[in-house]
């Protein structure tokens, strides 16, 4: 009683925190004009998929939890539920995906990111996610794709058939579906986002070290700005990967793993545990992303403090010392300076 009292405790919390953390997010883009930028689409379509996820998805997983798995609506209402917990599961993880290539094009272009990144390019892309995870999740589900024998499941299970009160609402598989999904939406995206992300930390690496020698002496001999801003660039490289892989991969590997070896019975403990592992990644994502983004923990400051958004707040040190010392370069060296400090200032904006 007391272990079943702490569990749902503890899919409630879960649940306040997803929502409340993706809610928050939202409310920081639309409250701070700082944030009302074209890049932060893709966060907030990936709060609202995260948001989703707490408010239809989670609520339902666990109270699955609390009835040791056991579906009393029938096959057809259970392959509802499996349908909108892959499209929101795999939606977040498309966005994830979206939010990385942004990021790629605002560092290693920036020049031209305005004009590769406009407001309609950016909606085609939302919608071409959605749709995209609406494709992956119906179509496999009730057309009968995941099964072996390519047949719908839970197809004669009905509300009210006693006969099979204790039947699971689980997602079935087999070896060639399994192998498909899990490319299609995790290691696919994952060797995508590995690649855009060293990419990004190696020109911003290049574009520091340019600036730094193009700078007069008196910023030579204080280069711990670049230091750091290398510094907090890799710890938040680091842990927009760190968080997904530690959230997902032991998912879909042990998803690969059940469907090659044929079990028909998962084992619930392994499997719950690497399922809210994954979900776990909806908690962090409000985390992650906006909270490293200082415009986004400004916003999260004044909302969580009531405070007014017209506030201004003052230029860094950092910055006025880096403008200073670019009125001092001679003009020869104007040109590449001013290219390389807007690439500098993407840099910032985006770490």
């Amino acid at each position: 009683m007391l272990s079943t009292a702490l569990t749902c405790l503890a899919l409630v919390a879960f649940i306040l925190m997803t929502i409340g953390g993706n809610v928050l997010v939202c409310l920081a883009v639309g409250t701070s004009r700082r944030l009302h930028r074209i890049s932060n689409c893709f966060v907030v379509s990936l709060a609202v998929t995260d948001l989703l996820l707490g408010l239809l998805v989670l609520p339902t997983t666990a109270l699955l939890e609390l009835r040791n798995g056991h579906w009393p609506l029938g096959g057809a209402l259970c392959n509802i539920y499996i349908t909108v917990d892959v499209m929101l599961c795999t939606a977040s993880i498309f966005n994830l995906l979206a939010i990385s290539i942004d990021r790629y094009l605002a560092i290693s272009s920036p020049m031209h990111y305005m004009e590769r990144v406009t407001p309609p390019r950016v909606a085609a892309a939302i919608a071409v996610i959605w749709v995209l995870s609406l494709a992956l999740s119906i179509l496999p589900v009730h057309l009968g794709w995941n099964t072996k024998d390519f047949r719908v499941q839970y197809q004669d299970w009905h509300i009210g058939d006693t006969k099979r009160d204790d039947w699971n609402c689980r997602y079935e598989w087999s070896n060639i579906y399994v192998l498909v999904n899990c490319f299609i939406t995790f290691y696919i995206p994952l060797v995508v986002m590995c690649g855009t992300y060293l990419c990004i930390f190696r020109v911003a690496r290049k574009q520091a070290q340019r600036i730094r020698a193009a700078l007069p002496s008196l910023t030579r001999s204080s280069p711990a700005n670049f230091t750091m801003r290398d510094y907090k660039a890799t710890v938040t490289l680091a842990a927009v990967l760190g968080g997904f892989i530690v959230c997902w991969f032991p998912y879909f590997t042990f998803f690969i793993w059940m469907g090659l070896r044929n079990w028909k019975e998962t084992p619930e403990i392994v499997h719950s545990v690497v399922l809210w592992l994954g979900y776990f990644n909806s908690v962090l994502n409000p985390i992650i992303y906006p909270s490293l983004n200082r415009d986004f923990r400004r916003a999260y400051s004044q909302l969580l403090c009531c405070r007014g958004s017209n506030q201004r707040n003052p230029p860094s040190l950092s910055c006025v010392i880096v403008y200073l010392n670019y009125t001092s370069i001679i003009c020869g060296e104007l040109n590449f300076v001013l290219k390389s400090l807007k690439s500098v200032i993407w840099h910032v904006n985006l770490f």
